[in-house]
């Protein structure tokens, strides 16, 4: 029982030293020689309206973070249909599934290596608190990626639905502009959105 702690308290600091690596690398944009605020709004709307997901499925969430690219749902109406390979290609990682002790230096190295600015969706109760994976048992699941990488939407479900992931893009874009939808072609119905931002 007391080897059981002894790997629970060593996965905490585990954590700790990948969140610290992670904020040591993270880029700091140099400020402007001259802020024009309209171009700052342009150049927003281009980002917001073209995220280039990283492919990263640990588990049953990537199943429906894949159906949303397909023609039902069609991510592509948001410039997200591009799933990048490589990290260096992409600028929104969604981490759709239960990170574990094993994954979690890969998915360090994997943000450390997304150009800035960057952006991560925590896809999945799995991703967002360890899920039901938590318990003593299982000490080798990390207890939300939040721990390892900054995150700035939570999509929450076991597994969340494609429409979900999708209302987690609305909130990221609406994160990014500052407006819910920044072109005309994307307005939908408003409502209660299940996700949340940080």
């Amino acid at each position: 029982m007391d080897e059981r702690k002894k790997d629970i308290l060593s996965l905490n600091e585990y954590a700790e030293k990948l969140r610290r690596r992670a904020d040591e690398a993270q880029v700091y944009e140099a400020a402007p020689l001259a802020r024009i605020p309209i171009v700052e709004q342009i150049l927003n709307a281009c980002r917001a309206n073209s995220l280039w997901p990283l492919t990263f499925g640990l588990s049953c969430c990537a199943i429906e973070m894949m159906s949303a690219g397909m023609a039902r749902f069609d991510i592509a109406r948001y410039g997200s249909e591009v799933f990048r390979p490589s990290p260096r290609q992409a600028d929104l990682m969604i981490v759709a599934g239960t990170v574990n002790k094993k994954m979690a230096e890969l998915l360090v190295t994997l943000y450390e290596q997304m150009p800035y600015p960057k952006w991560v969706i925590a896809m999945g109760n799995c991703a967002i608190s360890g899920g039901p994976f938590v318990c003593e048992e299982n000490y080798f699941v990390i207890e939300g990626v939040d721990r390892l990488i900054p995150v700035d939407v939570y999509v929450p479900g076991c597994p969340p639905r494609p429409e979900a992931l999708l209302e987690g893009i609305f909130k990221l874009q609406e994160k990014i502009t500052g407006k819910r939808h920044p072109f005309p072609q994307n307005r939908h119905k408003t409502g209660a959105s299940p996700c949340s931002t940080r």
